[in-house]
């Protein structure tokens, strides 16, 4: 049975042109005059690019299955980073590029989503926030509680953030992993 744009749904992996694209949101529209059509926000699933694309309702389409799977990272070998399965113990090698910048908020023991298609890694999703501990920083200003100021500090897996003033070597601090922005100081 053919798939549809009328089938599409929020998560859906879409084959455009050989490249896969995962739905973030679509919207089915009925227009007073005209063909109904279907408007949808895709996502590169290697690249991680957003485009809107509108489809003509109806029209044949291509999906894929994904199989999203909850993985451990374990520990960096060479140019991959391994990570495990916690329920059968098997352990995945997925290349650094493939976890790009976000691979400086890492840290072992860290539960990430590692999506796959025929078997292959396409993607790996870490948590929107990690704790971190501060391995090096200036000293912090006393009476400095403001957030007007902020100092560069570097964290345990080797990233370089901003902090404000009055965070110190040995704090633990929320940071978030898409941006490497500051959340907030953890007890």
């Amino acid at each position: 049975m053919a798939q549809t744009t009328n089938d599409i749904k929020n998560g859906s992996v879409l084959n455009l042109d050989g490249k896969l694209w995962t739905v973030i949101k679509f919207q089915h529209v009925k227009p007073g005059k005209g063909p109904a059509f279907v408007r949808t926000t895709i996502k590169d699933v290697l690249s991680g690019k957003i485009v809107d694309k509108t489809f003509n309702a109806g029209m044949k389409v291509q999906f894929e299955t994904v199989d999203n799977r909850n993985l451990q990272y374990s520990y960096e070998d060479g140019d991959n980073f391994v990570f495990m399965d916690m329920e059968t113990y098997d352990q995945t090698y997925i290349p650094k590029e493939l976890i790009g910048d976000q691979a400086k908020f890492l840290l072992e023991g860290t539960d990430c989503i590692v999506s796959f298609h025929d078997g292959n890694p396409l993607n790996v999703e870490l948590p929107a926030s990690v704790v971190l501990e501060v391995t090096h920083t200036e000293p912090g200003l006393q009476g400095s509680r403001s957030t007007a100021g902020t100092k560069p500090a570097t964290v345990e897996t080797g990233a370089e953030i901003q902090v404000p003033l009055f965070i110190n070597e040995g704090d633990k601090v929320k940071v978030d992993t898409r941006d490497g922005s500051y959340i907030g100081r953890e007890n």
